[in-house]
């Protein structure tokens, strides 16, 4: 494509700043920005710029009356089940599962930032006895669910997996899963898919270059998910597959309970299109969304948005009044997904300023220590307020809840705490199951031996741990790698 024909079509939309170094560019780098333009729909660009700016700009209405905590109707806790209840949702959940109709949502696009690792953060190793990652973890929980409800119900379903990576995650993601076989999942059952980019701006609304020949993008947020599901295909699997439940949650929690047939149960026993695992906030002040009712739809409302009063407001048992904790952590029927999907175009844009690398107008890449420009995200939790059947389960944090986002230095949400976290929680299970164990003794349990705790009493009851740290494992795990099986 010659530089006329593309100042011609990026002057109209006041982007020709993009090819100011085209007299700079080898033949290849040219073709290679060409290419970039080429697939860019300007005005759908400046588009994007606007509708983020103007949402941002709307000032946000904070009365306190138009602010609704979620109504008992649509809330439940697992902790406050009743044993018939509980089993009642766990039992249709294992149906769903053995009949082939559940799938997995993995969002897995970021690329660690913040944890300074480098990798697809679904490759880390946060220190466990037995140095399994993020990956294999909630891989191995899905071929101990299946397990469970082929044992059940007598029928072998398969969970389908749907990994959503972006451009720099997909390659190696892919690669780690078939080095290690798919950790014993069956390979035509991980699809992986990308999520999409979006371009970044300065504040004026002008698209970055990071380099010369190259735009400055980035993904798309966790919202790309929408998105995504019909361009990559994936909307089109879930329906040839039949599955009919997708539980939806980010690659970063360590005691994720990957597709649990309690929630599953709970959403079809229910006909629930969407739904949120939610976790009490643990004070006023915690820097944690929460889900309620504004003006009588389901959203997230930020910690920031929320006025103190509303913050602090308590209910007669002293319990907070908003206290749903948003955890990224949800379910889908298939049928709203397929119903979402044709208007993700309209779901709600969110603006943050970043710093951003850029090529100034000298042609030197800058990478700026103040933020420079705008990045623009949507988020999958959006979609709450087109559902017409929304509902939520609470859940304990100690039991399904342990991000890791942040470095060590950070001292929280990092490979220690979630380490800690998951460590303390087999504890937990060791105790419940009749074996005594010293909260300075770690034993991790396998998820190929106990998926959240259960059938161990043959093998811990009245045995006393004092080896740490320990794996506990499955009898093929031992055969396979020979190391220690059981105490």
């Amino acid at each position: 494509m010659s530089y006329d024909t593309l100042f011609s079509r990026l002057s109209v939309h006041g982007q020709e700043q993009l090819i100011k170094f085209w007299p700079d560019l080898s033949a290849k780098e040219q073709e290679q920005l060409a290419r970039e333009i080429s697939s860019l729909d300007f005005a759908e660009v400046n588009e994007v710029f606007r509708r983020a700016v103007d949402a941002s700009k709307v000032i946000k209405e904070k009365l306190d009356h138009d602010l609704k905590p979620i109504p008992d109707s649509h809330y439940e806790s697992v902790n406050n089940l009743s044993n018939e209840k509980y089993e009642e949702y766990e039992s249709l959940g294992f149906k769903e599962i053995a009949e082939g109709r559940v799938g997995v949502l993995l969002l897995s696009g970021g690329q660690a930032t913040r944890l300074g690792f480098g990798h697809p953060k679904g490759m880390y190793d946060v220190g466990l006895p037995s140095k399994k990652t993020l990956f294999q973890i909630q891989a191995e929980r899905i071929v101990k669910i299946q397990q469970m409800a082929a044992e059940k119900y007598g029928k072998e379903g398969r969970i389908t997996w749907y990994i959503m990576t972006s451009e720099h995650t997909m390659a190696p993601t892919a690669d780690f899963f078939k080095t290690h076989s798919y950790f014993g999942l069956n390979e035509d059952d991980v699809v992986f898919f990308n999520q999409g980019t979006l371009p970044c701006f300065d504040f004026e609304g002008k698209v970055l270059l990071d380099e010369k020949h190259h735009i400055a993008s980035a993904p798309d947020g966790n919202g790309g998910l929408y998105k995504a599901l019909k361009t990559e295909g994936i909307l089109e699997d879930i329906m040839k597959r039949g599955v009919k439940h997708l539980h939806a949650h980010s690659v970063d929690n360590i005691l994720i309970k990957v597709a649990d047939p309690v929630f599953i149960g709970y959403c079809t026993s229910k006909n629930a299109d969407c739904a949120a695992k939610v976790v009490q906030k643990s004070c006023p002040s915690e820097a944690v969304g929460v889900v309620c009712r504004v003006n009588g739809h389901y959203k997230v409302v930020e910690y920031s948005e929320l006025t103190d009063a509303a913050a602090e407001r308590r209910n007669p048992d002293g319990r907070l009044t908003f206290s749903a904790g948003n955890i990224c952590n949800h379910y889908f029927s298939a049928e709203f997904l397929s119903k979402i999907c044709n208007f993700e175009s309209k779901l709600k844009l969110h603006l943050a300023k970043k710093k951003i690398p850029f090529v100034d107008s000298d042609g030197i890449r800058q990478k700026p220590t103040e933020p420079n420009g705008i990045k623009i995200e949507k988020f999958i939790f959006d979609v709450f307020e087109f559902a017409e059947n929304f509902i939520c389960l609470e859940v304990s944090r100690e039991a399904e809840f342990s991000p890791l986002k942040n470095s060590d230095a950070a001292k929280q949400d990092c490979p220690t705490t979630a380490r800690l976290d998951l460590l303390k929680l087999h504890r937990t299970y060791i105790r419940q199951a009749g074996g005594n164990i010293t909260d300075d003794v770690d034993v991790e349990i396998s998820p190929l031996l106990s998926y959240a705790g259960e059938n161990l009493e043959d093998l811990v009851k009245d045995e006393v741990f004092v080896i740490s740290p320990f794996h506990l494992k499955s009898m093929s795990e031992s055969e396979t790698n020979g190391v220690n099986g059981n105490h």
